[in-house]
Formats: structure tokens, sequence, C-alpha cells
């Protein structure tokens, strides 16, 4: 999944279908068929591990910026007719303010129509500050790693012009000494 800023809530709707063989067409699934959600931050620390049905919805926050993995496992193993079937996962995923239900929202709070699109557009400015300091703390990463990857090159090269140097003094001295015993000089 793209790189998800801090706090960003997430979340995905799927449904499965199931292979037919005899219609030679995807069914929708039986209700026994499920699906185990598991979503791992950067750092590989599971934000959420769960069992679902063959379709639903689930919903996580991120606290750690940058890139997600999302896994579906199916269930399917344990059943002897899946044998060698088909499986067909069909997967939205929302990111942000898009994954509030706004009408559901608007249900529960009891709000108007202004004040749900005031809600909306606060969202929407809370969205882009995070984007705005999530590409700040990015910038600052990569300013340090070229600044390390400089004096890096800065130093190596101070220690090839010191060797090349010291090879050279190495050198003269050498033949220096070969003339000075074959009394060419």
């Amino acid at each position: 999944m793209k790189d998800l800023l801090n706090y960003t809530s997430s979340g995905g709707n799927y449904r499965t279908q199931l292979y037919d063989k005899q219609r030679e067409e995807y069914l929708p699934a039986t209700q026994g068929l499920g699906m185990f959600v598991e979503v791992k931050d950067p750092d590989d620390k599971v934000i959420l591990s769960r069992q679902y049905g063959s379709e639903g919805r689930f919903t996580f926050t991120s606290h750690t910026p940058g890139e997600h993995q999302i896994c579906l496992h199916s269930n399917s193993s344990k059943f002897a007719l899946f044998a060698g079937g088909m499986l067909r996962v069909h997967l939205d995923i929302q990111v942000g303010e898009h994954a509030n239900n706004y009408a559901e929202i608007a249900a529960k709070d009891k709000l108007t129509e202004l004040q749900l699109r005031v809600r909306q557009l606060v969202e929407q400015v809370d969205q882009i500050q995070k984007e705005q300091n999530y590409q700040r703390y990015r910038e600052e990463r990569f300013r340090q790693t070229s600044e390390s990857t400089n004096q890096r090159v800065l130093w190596w090269s101070i220690v090839q012009t010191l060797i090349l140097v010291a090879i050279g003094i190495w050198q003269m001295r050498h033949l220096k000494s070969f003339f000075e015993a074959k009394k060419l000089v």
C-alpha cells in the first residue's frame, strides 16, 4: 500500500467469489468461507489481525508513516471441496477522508448538510497538513542521507589522494636507491 501518514484512517471493503467448474463462472462465496486480514506497518508490527466472513469491511489507523502491507488469507484450506478451486477477491481500499462514510456520520450525529460539509473540509485540511508534515519529514531524511553520502565521498577522495602521494614518494625513494646501487647517479 502506498505511503501512509501518521494517524491516517484507512480501510477496505472486500468480497470473495468462488469459481464454479460446472457453470464456469464465479459465484458469491459460501458463508463458511472466510478471510483473515492482517495489516503491518513499515516496522513490520501488526496493526490489525482479524478473521472476517466471506465479505466485509476492515478499518485501521496508521501510527507510523510509510508503506503499509495488507495481507488477505483465505481459510479455504480447511475445506476439502475447495482443493484445486479458484477464489476471486474484490478489494476496494480507502485512505484518509475517503475512508469515512459521511452519510452514516451525518445520520449518527444528526448534522445538517452545511455542518457535514464543514466537517469534510476540516478533515481535508487536516489531511493536507499531515501530508505536508510527512513531506517535510521525508525531505529531512533525504537531506541527512545526501549529506552523509557527500561526507563519505569527500573522505574517500582524501584517503585516495593520501595513498597516491604516499605511493609516489615511496616509488621516488625506491628508484633513487636503485639508481644509487647501480651507480647510475
